[in-house]
């Protein structure tokens, strides 16, 4: 599989990533033993990059990707902190970090976690200095190696990229969500800070799976968080009404190469994105890892379909999330 570098980090990753909230909650349940069975599905197509985080099933994925990678070198691991207190700028402390980067350096099974990304923290975080000051102090620990944040708005990405010891960003990156590609993408490339594409799917919206009679299980967040109940909104279907989801799914799927799933062209067109280092679609099993690592096999986009995506987007898409992140 195409790798890409994360130049400030010195590491490269797998083009196609896999990100492993599933496999620790709110997804449904994966059991222990589906859940490392996904994961080797992917190593073995060429995954090389897993994306964590500390309260994903309060640390249970941590600790399945803990148990999974020991003894596997050459694979990178990314977790998350900051989401397990209430969300104010006071708890960003360097006292803090090194009690979640404690906890997840036990669940993980290393002694220096290789990057770590503050998880969606309040705007005024990302204008601290003392919190990137408390950060750079964890590596000089040798807490962890890198570290990066992951964002919910365009402007937080931004004034990340500008800090110089900013290794990544996360960023909702998708079909339904091209705001990124207009600053953020060009930044991060000139920067040399590495862009991990999240929600590529759109919670599943761009699987081409659903329709207006699916429903979801009362612990999945797709259920659970529809208006933004218990975290933001834009993280559930991208923010997107589900019903328009829908018909813009129905207007790309003819687009879709033959041979190829509506979810491999999906992830195609975020790969399509020279400065995107890595994306890092969920699975809940073998198959659909297996599947989503496929899509980098595919032939870049044409041009012709790039335009026909943006013209779905501007239609239908736009007026509901353009102004928003």
């Amino acid at each position: 599989m195409e790798k890409r570098s994360f130049r400030r980090m010195g590491r490269d990753a797998s083009v196609i990533g896999l990100g492993a909230w599933q496999l620790g909650a709110d997804w449904g349940d994966v059991s222990e033993a589906d859940a490392h069975a996904t994961l080797q599905a992917a190593v073995d197509a060429g995954v090389t990059f897993i994306d964590t985080a500390d309260v994903y099933g309060d640390g249970r994925s941590e600790q399945i990707v803990g148990s999974f990678v020991k003894d596997k070198p050459g694979l990178t691991v990314a977790t998350k902190m900051g989401r397990r207190l209430p969300q104010e700028p006071a708890n960003y402390s360097l006292d803090n970090f090194r009690a979640w980067t404690d906890r997840s350096r036990a669940n993980l099974g290393v002694d220096t976690l290789q990057l770590v990304q503050l998880h969606c923290p309040p705007t005024p975080v990302f204008s601290s200095d003392e919190v990137f000051d408390a950060l750079d102090t964890l590596v000089q620990e040798k807490r962890i190696a890198a570290y990066g944040v992951s964002v919910e708005k365009v402007d937080e990405a931004l004034a990340a990229i500008a800090r110089p010891g900013v290794a990544s960003v996360q960023i909702i990156l998708n079909a339904f969500r091209l705001k990124p590609l207009e600053r953020v993408l060009p930044a991060a490339a000139e920067a040399g800070v590495g862009i991990i594409a999240r929600v590529p799917l759109a919670s599943g919206l761009l699987s081409g799976r659903y329709d207006e009679h699916t429903t979801f299980a009362a612990d999945d967040h797709r259920n659970y968080n529809r208006h933004g109940e218990s975290f933001d909104v834009g993280e559930t279907f991208s923010g997107v009404d589900f019903t328009t989801g829908l018909e813009a799914v129905r207007r790309l799927r003819p687009l879709v190469p033959d041979g190829a799933t509506m979810a491999q062209f999906a992830l195609r067109w975020i790969i399509d994105q020279p400065a995107v280092t890595v994306v890092i679609p969920g699975a809940r099993n073998p198959e659909q890892a297996r599947a989503n690592a496929h899509a980098a096999t595919l032939p870049p986009l044409s041009a012709e379909t790039r335009e026909k995506i943006v013209a779905v987007y501007d239609e239908l898409i736009r007026p509901q999330v353009h102004d928003k992140w």
